[in-house]
């Protein structure tokens, strides 16, 4: 692939932009601001990949198919918006998401009767489902998060810890 000079000199000046620079940058581009916290080099990256894109056409066709594809099976929400923590980046993949109009999964309320069973270290850990919250060891638990943390002793999300 032939190298355009005259770009390559605007990718290394963004390396001389400030923090501040770069997060206008950014939110011009993407439509909101970035996510707090993000290192200055995603900056630079970001606005970077962007320029290129811009000049040398972005994804391919095979590209946008395959993330089309990928978005999804994982279930991004329906309106093909991909979920940025910050903001929410619609067609940020140059249509990417947009043919992507699956729904997220909802989680089934278990009845109560229903009964979970998991595996962890070696023991079977069971809980039931009862009308007033789960019933684990004898004991009543508002939630599956706090059985979750009860068994592993570390933050878990409850329903993902028992597969639902």
């Amino acid at each position: 692939m032939a190298t355009n000079p005259k770009l390559q000199q605007e990718v290394v000046a963004l390396g001389d932009l400030s923090r501040d620079q770069l997060a206008a940058r950014w939110t011009r581009i993407y439509g909101c601001p970035p996510p707090s916290g993000v290192r200055r080099e995603v900056l630079v990256r970001a606005a970077a990949w962007h320029l290129q894109a811009k000049r040398l056409g972005g994804l391919s066709t095979e590209t946008k198919k395959r993330l089309a594809e990928a978005v999804r099976r994982c279930g991004i929400n329906g309106a093909g918006t991909v979920r940025n923590p910050a903001c929410e980046v619609s067609n940020s993949l140059g249509g990417a998401a947009e043919n992507a109009r699956a729904v997220a999964k909802p989680r089934r309320p278990q009845s109560k009767g229903t009964r979970l069973l998991r595996d962890w270290n070696g023991k079977t850990h069971i809980v039931d489902v009862m009308a007033e919250g789960f019933l684990f060891d004898g004991k009543l638990y508002r939630s599956l998060t706090a059985i979750a943390q009860e068994i592993t002793g570390a933050h878990w999300s409850g329903p993902r810890f028992f597969g639902l």
